[in-house]
């Protein structure tokens, strides 16, 4: 049992894989079935999805307020609230890139500060998938063309609302995409805390999406 908070830290383990198939493969993600040998060694059937990994940008203005946008998911029949979000699915892309370029094309805004709010895990019980959500500061609109949104996506709408406001909409069950509600508990967090200088460059090491420096 963990008896201090310098023990409380995920660590990498990897238990035996003794089959693995891939029944289904789509255009970005799949689905991996493990047989999976357990401690007492017996042998337990595992199905996730295969994720290349994700970035979202919590874009926070001078007057505390945070960027959001709403659009349609279908899996869950609604039009959520989310923050500007997407995959890393250009091979050995570094995160802050893709960050730099999602904030850039969902609300053609660019940010001059960066910094690593927190990383996740979105469901690590059916998925792989690993989401880094940056804090961007110093905001501004984009330079040139806005960029041409396709399918779902010409539906966005864009919103800036005070981070309060984020955070008592979570509670209340106003709100549920994922991704939103860490970013804004972990911003309301922050700024209770000890700022943004007390965060991870953006450029800090992922153990999940190891990327080139």
């Amino acid at each position: 049992m963990a008896g201090s908070a310098a023990d409380i830290r995920d660590r990498a383990e990897e238990w035996p894989v003794l089959s693995s198939v891939t029944p289904f493969q789509g255009r970005v993600t799949g689905v991996r079935t493990d047989e999976v040998r357990m401690p007492d060694g017996s042998a337990a059937r595992r199905d996730y999805q295969v994720h290349p990994g994700s970035v979202a940008v919590l874009a926070l203005d001078d007057a505390q307020r945070v960027l959001v946008i709403r659009q349609y998911r279908h899996p869950v029949r609604q039009r959520l609230w989310e923050i500007p979000a997407g995959l890393l699915d250009v091979p050995g892309e570094n995160p802050l890139h893709a960050a730099r370029r999602e904030l850039y094309e969902e609300a053609h805004c660019k940010a001059e500060q960066w910094r690593v709010l927190v990383d996740i895990y979105t469901t690590p019980g059916s998925s792989d998938e690993a989401l880094r959500i940056f804090l961007a500061r110093g905001l501004g609109q984009a330079e040139g063309e806005r960029h041409q949104s396709e399918g779902e996506e010409t539906e966005i709408e864009v919103a800036w609302v005070p981070l309060a406001d984020l955070v008592r909409l979570a509670f209340a069950g106003e709100l549920h995409n994922p991704t939103l509600v860490t970013g804004a508990l972990a911003a309301h967090a922050m700024l209770g805390g000890g700022g943004p200088e007390g965060l991870r460059p953006a450029d800090a090491p992922w153990q999940a999406r190891p990327f080139p420096a």
